[in-house]
Parts: structure tokens; sequence; C-alpha cells
């Protein structure tokens, strides 16, 4: 979001008027004329340029000088320079001092880099077509951004559980139905599913995935885990990797089991050349434990950032629930100003550069995501837990209003020893 509007006091007076709960209102004809589709509030570049015009009288050149310091925004102070001809020129026009300072902060706000008109409407013709696209065709619109990663704000988990959201169907990993990139499968009529791709495997090599699939599609798909090693040639390496990532379910195998059996094959190749011409023995496979769910899901934050078997934080929700630690989803209904505690996974921090110090943070569990307020003061009494671990329990006030819920934040407790090692990263921006 760019913050020159918001500085000058333009966004929440403009979206109070669109949505019918406060009325425009201008001092004159002429100046209706430059902010009326607007709703009296400048949000562009050249809406400041017309009204230095026909409000304090500046010349096309003076209005031109006066666009380059708005654009000046990595020197702040430049636009101060016009406060005062800006001013007087107004009151002598016959404005009000009120009137006057408001449009001069408004227009200084533009020195924290507003947007020119054509600017803002080519990027919102991007977010017209791409929300059409998400309404319309989530599936497609998932996979497409998923394989345009690394990009954006958001990770692939995010994007996943999105999708799940709009009803998209999210398939796993797997080596006899995924290509490199998520694709779109049709059993159904309806909405395709969205297979995930080879991707996601952390680690994994494109070329080799890329000899896998190319296999799969002149032999047909694989009938086991010997017979991928025998056409495709994938290393050890590979196989593990992918055996991490329990994409070998198609041969009705698990994490354990896949390891197990791509382990005895390799010892098999080894110890062949010495005892080639002793008949090989029939090796029992051991009755391996199967995994709890927690490490499903662990193992699956581990290798591919992401789980479709469940969250972290639910496998500790009894605990939690006996501190009366609120899920995502109970916030909507929670009163406005409420003392809440809530906890999640960290997936995003951010401190934009003129928002005097506070982090913003998003918080994940099980039922959805949670918003958070941390000012300056807060983040470095728990600086240690704030940018170094990535599971929180957050004590604060809940601020509910027009459907927005955040949580000002007043104290952190770190939960990243309850949930083991392999906790995914947050994705920080300033």
């Amino acid at each position: 979001v760019r913050p020159g509007p918001i500085q000058g006091d333009m966004v929440h007076p403009y979206l109070k008027r669109r949505a019918g709960l406060e009325q425009a209102s201008y001092p004159n004809q002429a100046i209706k004329e430059v902010l009326d589709r607007t709703l009296g509030v400048p949000l562009f570049q050249e809406q400041a340029m017309k009204l230095a015009v026909v409000a304090v009288g500046f010349t096309p050149g003076e209005a031109d000088q006066l666009r380059r310091a708005m654009g000046a925004w990595r020197r702040p102070g430049v636009i101060e320079k016009f406060s005062e001809k800006l001013t007087t020129g107004m009151l002598a026009n016959g404005l009000t001092r009120k009137f006057a300072e408001q449009v001069f902060n408004q227009i200084r706000g533009f020195g924290e880099y507003g947007f020119p008109e054509s600017h803002a409407a080519s990027f919102a013709l991007l977010v017209y077509v791409s929300a059409w696209l998400k309404c319309h065709h989530p599936a497609a619109f998932a996979a497409c951004v998923i394989n345009s990663q690394p990009m954006g704000f958001y990770s692939v988990s995010d994007l996943v559980k999105d999708a799940q959201k709009h009803g998209v169907e999210i398939r796993p990993v797997d080596v006899n139905f995924s290509d490199w990139d998520c694709t779109l499968e049709y059993t159904q009529p309806g909405q395709p599913a969205l297979r995930l791709g080879m991707r996601v495997v952390r680690g994994l090599s494109q070329e080799a995935v890329s000899l896998l699939v190319q296999r799969r599609r002149e032999g047909g798909r694989f009938p086991s885990l010997e017979e991928l090693r025998r056409r495709a040639g994938v290393s050890r390496r590979v196989i593990m990797q992918l055996a991490d990532a329990d994409a070998f379910s198609s041969f009705q195998r698990d994490r354990r089991a896949a390891l197990w059996e791509a382990l005895a094959q390799e010892k098999n190749e080894v110890e062949q050349p010495l005892f080639e011409l002793v008949e090989a023995s029939d090796e029992t496979q051991p009755d391996l434990p199967v995994m709890q769910p927690a490490e499903e899901v662990e193992m699956d934050y581990r290798t591919a950032g992401l789980s479709l078997k469940g969250q972290p934080i639910m496998f500790w929700r009894s605990e939690l629930d006996q501190k009366r630690v609120l899920r995502a989803r109970q916030l909507a209904d929670s009163p406005d100003n409420k003392y809440v505690k809530v906890a999640g996974l960290v997936l995003l921090r951010q401190r934009p550069s003129t928002a005097k110090g506070i982090t913003f943070v998003t918080l994940e569990d099980e039922t959805g995501t949670i918003n958070l307020v941390i000012r300056q003061h807060i983040w470095e009494r728990y600086y240690r837990i704030a940018r170094r671990s990535n599971a929180w329990m957050v004590h604060g006030t809940l601020e509910n209003r027009n459907g927005i819920q955040h949580v000002v934040v007043h104290r952190l407790e770190d939960l990243s020893s309850n949930l083991g090692a392999h906790q995914p990263k947050s994705r920080d921006f300033r």
C-alpha cells in the first residue's frame, strides 16, 4: 500500500464517502470539477496539480514543479517549500484556512509517493483481471501463481490454503501424477482439482524431475519404486527426497516404508557385484511403526513448507483451550476492545517505514489467520521472541470494527519449542 494517500488523510474519508457514511462537500464549483469523481478527495498527483491551478492560482509551469516535488519521495521536506505559497494563494482566493491546511496536508502526503492516475489505472486493470480469474477459475489461478514462485507477498502454503478456502481441491505430490509444475486434473464436472507439482519439494532437482516425468509419459505410470528407479534412473538422493515428501502414496507406500525400500534396493545394488552368482534372498520388510499425525505434518513442513494433512497448532489445541486461547475464526464474533489470547505460526512480519515503528504480523492457526499490531516498545521488550521465534502465544486487545479484526499486542510467549524443529519460516518485509 502506498503511504501517501494514507498520510494525507485521504483514504478513510474516501472509503466512508463511498460507503455512504459521509457526504462530500466542496467550497466552490471549480474545486468540485477537480474532485467530484473521487468524492472530494484528491487521490492522484494530477488532481493535486489541478488543485494548485484552480485553488491557488499556480501557472502550469509552477504546477509541474509541484509535480516534481511530489515525485521526490526519497527526499523528505521537498514539498514543504511550497507550504507558504499554497496556503497564501488559497486564502487570497477566498478559501478558509482550515481548507487550505487540509489541502496542503493532502498534497504533502504525496511526498511519500502518491500514485499518478495513469499508474493507478494500470495496476487497477491487473487487479480487476486477477480478481476475475480468481473468482471464476480459482484452481487455474492458484496453479499459475504457485508455478511463478518465488515472487510476491505470500508463500506457497498461504496460496494453497487460500485456494482451499475458495473450494479448490488440492491433491498431494505423487510421482505417478505430478509434473514439475502444478497442474489441473479434471475428474468430474465442475472446477478441476489442483495437483501439486514436484517443484514444492525442497531441494529437488528440476532436471531429475523432468527425466522422471518423461519416462512416465513414455512407458506409463510406475507400478513400484523398483520400476521407477530402473526406468527413470534417479539417484538415491532424489528417491530419499521424494520419500520424505510422501510422494510414493500411489505405490501404497508411506514415508517410512518407501525410505526402507529405497535403502534396501541400494544395499542390494552395492552387494550384487560380489554375490552376483548367489540367488538373492527375499528379505522381508520389517513391520515399521506408523507415523503419528503430528509427525506427518512436521515432515510435510520440513520437506515442502506446507501440509495437506493438518496444521501444527491443532495438535496443541487441547492445551491452548485450557488456557482460554481463542481460535482465529472466533475473533469475528468477539466484542471490540476485549482482552484476548491467540496462538499460531508467524507467517509474515512487516514494518513499513511510515508506520512510526509499528510492526504488522500475521499469525496462522488451524482455523485461519490473525492480524497483529505490535507497537515499538512491545517489540523491543520481547525482541528475542519477536525476531527469532516462528510460533507465538499472544496476549492483547481485540479491535473488531467494520468486519475487520486486529489484535493489539501486549505480551508475547514463545511456542516454538512445543512445535518441533521444522516450523515454516516467516516472510518478512519492510
